[in-house]
């Protein structure tokens, strides 16, 4: 079946470079669908990742001399927003490029790790390179989470305590309800629950605290409940990410790498002439030269 962004290009509601048109290799819903605490509302948040062409991902086959030609233009993402596709579904949409779609989850950016775990019913499109990222999509979870989690509920808590929302007329009337921005409140309390999976299980199931997220929304929390349940965690997780075992401590930059080289290869055929992939003899040899080298000096 044809991607999303495919299809809302032939009925010529969006208009995306062509490569994101055409080698689009996954797109899944994420936001309050993929959470399980949706309402009955028109609009859906896709995120996924392309394959730009050759010359994109490696400039230097456009014949581009580091430093003396023009480079060529790099590819980060493609975003349209509120895209009416019909009288009762509405579309946000972002595609990154595969390298920076990689990279953005190795650092742990929520959002991006969310899209990796979304379930199966969330997922519009999928190609074998996609079901190779997300068959091997743990490997982006590591200590590092903690930290880019805990930030992302950190600005949750301090939007919340601004009190207010000018942009959106409907939250800022719940705001007046409730006395805090019940949106706000909910991310808050996803984000901590989120990384304790990650710290504990190594794991990550974003529905499994729905009916807890669905309370919240409901404004069934009062606002220091909120932030004592934050606090608590917090409290919590400080000691476990210490002791966890569950995920590594650094980025598996390697096999990260080693996993969009795979991709990329099954995408253009083989990359030896294109990409060197350093020997893990000759990297060790380097090493213990600079070690023997240090010693000298």
């Amino acid at each position: 079946m044809a991607s999303l962004v495919y299809r809302l290009a032939e009925k010529g509601l969006i208009t995306p470079p062509e490569f994101v048109k055409s080698c689009t290799q996954y797109e899944t819903v994420v936001g309050s669908m993929a959470y399980g605490v949706n309402k009955d509302e028109s609009d859906e948040d896709v995120y996924g990742f392309c394959i730009p062409p050759k010359e994109t991902v490696f400039p230097h086959l456009a014949g581009i001399v580091h430093g003396y030609d023009k480079q060529v233009q790099n590819f980060d993402q493609y975003q349209q927003h509120h895209i009416r596709f019909s009288e009762t579904k509405e579309y946000d949409i972002t595609i990154y490029g595969i390298v920076k779609y990689f990279r953005l989850c190795a650092d742990g950016n929520p959002n991006m790790v969310d899209s990796l775990f979304t379930p199966a019913n969330c997922v519009k499109t999928i190609t074998q390179v996609g079901s190779m990222v997300r068959e091997n999509r743990k490997l982006f979870l590591s200590k590092k989470c903690w930290h880019t989690f805990k930030g992302y509920a950190y600005s949750q808590m301090s939007k919340i305590r601004s009190g207010t929302n000018k942009n959106n007329p409907k939250r800022q009337a719940e705001i007046q309800k409730f006395g805090y921005d019940l949106k706000f409140a909910y991310h808050l309390i996803r984000l901590i629950n989120e990384v304790e999976q990650i710290l504990v299980e190594g794991d990550l199931d974003l529905q499994r605290n729905r009916e807890q997220l669905k309370t919240v929304r409901k404004g069934e929390w009062k606002l220091d409940e909120v932030e004592e349940y934050f606090k608590n965690k917090e409290q919590e997780l400080e000691k476990i990410y210490l002791s966890s075992e569950a995920v590594p401590d650094k980025v598996r930059e390697g096999e990260i790498k080693q996993l969009l080289v795979n991709c990329l290869e099954h995408h253009f055929g083989s990359l030896d002439k294109v990409l060197v992939i350093e020997d893990k003899s000759v990297k060790a040899l380097r090493d213990i030269r600079s070690i023997v080298d240090g010693v000298l000096k």
